[in-house]
């Protein structure tokens, strides 16, 4: 990457990006959008996407792979119609659907990142087991909700911590950390409905789209997928009013962490078990675990997973740095300890020749 590359990022701080937050006095859109397209030249498309959308005061995530792009971002206002008209007029996006949040708030992203990655979605799949240009039929709300309605086979592409929150009603909900984990898993869940319809959905639609041509590749003929994912669909259920067919909330990657779809609750704060689906990274920095957590576990814990963190997390952050370097140094003392016994073998094998 050419030196001109390397500066073309956020330099603030965390605490920086959130006094600059606080002190906006317009509105932001919260998008996401993605679109399998060859992309020759990644790099030069990261830094003309970073210059253009710099100036728009766009914040978000956006990971960009020969193969396509995947963004999730918040745009201002008085801003939209500006960066609609730019992503329009790259060839390689023309026309590409955008994903507008059903909840809104200007804290989804605090800075802009724009990451050059081998695969826009990580998949551990080599490319002779699926072929984005042959993927399953896009459905509508109105359309989704009757096939389920008909007895067809509903499969979360997602991970565990997601559907733990929101899905829809008796879907299958693969028990993985990672999207690269699922897919051979749902295909051997799915092992005996090849002839059946198969229903795919996840939050935006990228994941599907993967998964339907993985599982076609594979001999599943009647493959259909969720067009726009769990944010289309919860928009058309309140623009038309058709039955919600989805229980809980949309987990979201950004700092919002979810957004409600319905009512109802389906989970439990994993502190003290009261009926609850808000999830929080816990609050000392070197844990960071995400978790769901009650309103009244949250000002007792401070926002931490457990007393101990929660002890940490109250230091000052000086002696949180000094406590980060001495485990430091402990750790890299232990592991040079670890393979000092191979030094000293290879040391008297050389003395013996």
């Amino acid at each position: 990457m050419s030196k001109k590359s390397k500066i073309l990022h956020n330099k603030y701080s965390k605490e920086d990006l959130q006094k600059q937050l606080d002190l906006e006095d317009f509105k932001r859109i919260t998008i996401s959008f993605y679109k399998y397209v060859i992309i020759k030249d990644p790099i030069t498309m990261r830094q003309k996407l970073y210059i253009d959308w710099d100036k728009l005061k766009i914040k978000g995530r956006i990971y960009i792979a020969h193969e396509g792009i995947n963004a999730q971002l918040s745009c201002p206002e008085q801003n939209w119609e500006r960066f609609k008209k730019q992503v329009y007029s790259i060839k390689e996006f023309k026309n590409v659907p955008f994903k507008l949040a059903v909840e809104e708030n200007n804290y989804s992203f605090l800075k802009l990142a724009i990451k050059v990655k081998k695969q826009i979605v990580s998949d551990g799949l080599n490319s002779n087991e699926y072929d984005v240009t042959n993927v399953g039929n896009h459905l509508s709300a109105t359309k989704w909700n009757k096939y389920i309605d008909e007895g067809a086979t509903v499969v979360d592409v997602r991970n565990h911590y997601e559907s733990r929150i929101g899905h829809f009603e008796n879907a299958i909900c693969p028990d993985v950390d990672t999207f690269r984990e699922e897919l051979p898993i749902i295909k051997d869940k799915l092992k005996n409905k090849k002839e059946d319809k198969i229903l795919l959905y996840c939050t935006g639609g990228i994941r599907c789209e993967k998964t339907s041509a993985y599982l076609k590749h594979h001999g599943f003929n009647d493959v259909n997928q969720l067009h726009g994912g769990i944010i289309e669909y919860a928009k058309q259920v309140k623009e038309t009013g058709i039955e919600n067919k989805f229980i809980g909330k949309n987990f979201v990657f950004d700092d919002r962490l979810a957004e409600k779809v319905s009512n109802k609750t389906i989970s439990t704060c994993d502190q003290c078990g009261e009926p609850c689906d808000d999830y929080t990274n816990c609050n000392y920095v070197d844990c960071n675990l995400l978790f769901i957590q009650c309103k009244k576990c949250k000002d007792t814990y401070n926002g931490c997973c457990t007393k101990d963190c929660s002890k940490m997390a109250a230091l000052p952050k000086e002696e949180q740095k000094k406590i980060r370097k001495q485990r430091k140094r402990a750790s890299l003392t232990s592991f040079k300890k670890s393979i000092r016994p191979q030094e000293n073998l290879d040391e008297r094998r050389r003395n013996n020749t």
